[in-house]
């Protein structure tokens, strides 16, 4: 059969339903069946696996997660591409619910569509929304194997970024606490319909199992260090708004085994844990 992502194929069928791009949606459909393939493979997908996607498009990457899993559960935003799945996506492991991920009750659909059974997410995210799709994912309390993303590709080297990196920071600690997190490949604009701007990269982020700990703090604490990149912590954490004097900082820090001429970029998760429960201690 003709597979979705062969260029001809696909503006046969965009021809057909005479469809049009939404540029607000961050609509870019693959066109590639080697990057098809190899996202697929970098989710690690079997015949045991409930996949979640979010915004299948047309349906070129749906079509080879449904080849290798389970089920496919998509979740589309675009209803205008509804006629177009009764074609494209007719297939017996597949189910589209539309409407918006940030919005569903992301637990009563997964009770309903995978009996409460862990699932892996693969998808192809739109630039805008990518880091709310992400968080929400992450910290919702679901049976979350693990996540496989393109997304931009200047975001999966902050998704990735380890201490130290220039493109590390509080976006890469939070990932980093929910998830051990893997840069896979890079993808050009030329695999896309219509091309984007700018390059992709797919990462995979999998689930990691934590004991109980006050994230909301941890992550009012992180942000606040990286107030300011190029200034020291202590600095940067007196310029925030933690409402902690020069004092206690330095006292938290010193505590914490932290020097306070360091750059938040060069501090580990565990460091930043380390250093939240302290700030209690002192405040």
């Amino acid at each position: 059969m003709d597979r979705l992502y062969k260029p001809s194929k696909l503006s046969e069928i965009l021809s057909k339903y005479g469809f049009r791009f939404t540029k607000s949606l961050g609509q870019n459909f693959l066109i590639d069946g080697n990057v098809v393939r190899k996202i697929a493979d970098a989710a690690e997908i079997t015949e045991d696996d409930n996949v979640l996607e979010i915004g299948p498009g047309v349906g070129t990457l749906t079509e080879e997660l449904a080849l290798r899993a389970k089920k496919v559960l998509a979740v589309e935003i675009d209803e205008k591409l509804k006629e177009l799945h009764k074609e494209t996506l007719d297939i017996e492991n597949v189910k589209v619910i539309y409407g918006d991920f940030l919005k569903i009750d992301l637990d009563k659909v997964l009770e309903e569509e995978f009996n409460g059974e862990s699932f892996k997410v693969v998808a192809n995210l739109p630039y805008y929304i990518t880091t709310p799709i992400i968080e929400k994912l992450v910290v919702s309390d679901i049976n979350l194997i693990s996540i496989t993303v393109m997304v931009q590709k200047e975001v999966a080297k902050r998704l990735s970024a380890e201490p130290g990196n220039k493109d590390y920071g509080s976006l890469s600690v939070f990932i980093n606490y929910y998830t051990d997190c893997k840069y896979k490949f890079q993808v050009p604009q030329t695999v896309f319909m219509p091309r984007p701007n700018v390059d992709s990269a797919v990462v995979t982020l999998k689930m990691l199992e934590r004991e109980k700990f006050d994230t909301e703090f941890l992550f009012k604490v992180v942000r606040a260090s990286f107030t300011t990149r190029r200034k020291t912590i202590l600095n940067s954490l007196s310029n925030s708004k933690l409402n902690y004097s020069k004092e206690d900082i330095r006292r938290a820090l010193e505590l914490s085994n932290i020097s306070p001429t360091r750059r938040a970029e060069s501090l580990k998760l565990e460091e930043f844990m380390v250093l939240s429960i302290n700030f209690k201690s002192v405040g």
